[in-house]
């Protein structure tokens, strides 16, 4: 393999991404270059709840790498789906990013603080469910479009937007890590906690996906294997779990939240994890928090933080799940 083509969207934050991903392998003598690919889900001016929301993004890229047009490709691992293509294997999940939402709000306001019916842009149903649990007067608009043209909507930010924004809203929530990645923290007004919005699965997280065949062998497999985050791929797994045994996808309003607890000098380590299913309207809430002690060994510790996202969606299921949010459950065992 001379060179290596990495699949990305053109969005300038799926760059970003691939070009910070990109930088971890050249570092490694690889020779990787750039292939755009547009995806359904970047040329339709439908939301994503109405499209789905799973992988809308993703099935070009897959379908690329799986007829050759590119090697490797990097997803905001939250918008990945659960299923994956045969053929295709997660090959790294590099150090993860804050997994927090953030408000980015008018005069430094925090969600507390915004006043009574203020209007909030989303187009997370997850996002919505839980700010409407703590905040019911919101007025909630559902938007798209890139981070530049939503950062544009918020009153006095329009400047972040190419053509000038709306700076129709009083505020949009957003992903932290995508803000981050972008230079643009300093928009923010609040880091929200997760007691209060949990984040969705995996967010915050990259996955670098490639082919079965490069995964074990090679000088890619080796690169890959040393920008991979053993830590960030034990919570991503319990995390993603919860959706898969929900039969969900990234659209539900479903947050998941894993964090290790280290015990150095001694083991196991403990993996906890906390889920939450919410009404879209914000009618009612339902948390759980489960832990797990994890084996040493690698593969023992995945097999681990998958039964443990089984099991917090088993307990979600338990106290009505199926019914606040709509879900069926693909592989309970109920």
């Amino acid at each position: 393999m001379s060179s290596i083509r990495l699949g990305t969207r053109a969005s300038t934050l799926a760059t970003t991404q691939s070009e910070m991903v990109a930088e971890l392998l050249r570092s490694q003598g690889l020779d990787v270059d750039l292939a755009t690919i547009t995806t359904h889900g970047d040329t339709s001016t439908a939301s994503l709840a109405s499209m789905g929301g799973i992988g809308v993004f993703a099935s070009a890229i897959r379908t690329a790498l799986l007829e050759g047009s590119a090697d490797i490709a990097v997803h905001s691992f939250k918008d990945l789906p659960t299923g994956r293509p045969l053929g295709l294997a997660i090959g790294a999940v590099p150090v993860r990013e804050d997994p927090r939402d953030a408000l980015v709000a008018r005069d430094g306001l925090t969600l507390g603080e915004l006043p009574q019916r203020a209007s909030v842009g989303t187009g997370s149903p997850r996002r919505v469910a839980q700010l409407l649990a703590v905040r019911p007067d919101l007025t909630i608009v559902d938007i798209r479009g890139n981070v530049d043209t939503r950062l544009g909507r918020v009153k006095g930010l329009g400047h972040y937007a190419k053509d000038s924004g709306k700076e129709d809203l009083d505020a949009v929530v957003l992903a932290a890590s995508g803000l981050a990645r972008l230079g643009h923290s300093d928009v923010i007004t609040e880091l929200l906690d997760p007691s209060v919005v949990l984040p969705a699965p995996a967010q915050g997280a990259l996955a670098v996906e490639c082919r079965t065949a490069d995964v074990h062998h090679g000088k890619l497999a080796k690169a890959l294997a040393r920008i991979d985050d053993h830590g960030t791929r034990l919570s991503a797994t319990a995390e993603r779990a919860v959706l898969s045994h929900l039969g969900a996808g990234c659209a539900a309003p479903i947050g998941a939240l894993a964090h290790l607890t280290p015990t150095p000098g001694r083991s196991p380590d403990v993996l906890t994890l906390d889920v939450v299913v919410a009404a879209v309207n914000g009618s009612r809430t339902i948390r759980e928090q489960v832990s797990v002690e994890l084996p040493e060994e690698v593969e023992p510790a995945l097999a681990a933080a998958h039964t443990l996202g089984v099991t917090a969606a088993e307990e979600l299921l338990d106290d009505g799940a199926a019914d606040v949010a709509d879900l069926k459950a693909s592989g309970s065992t109920r």
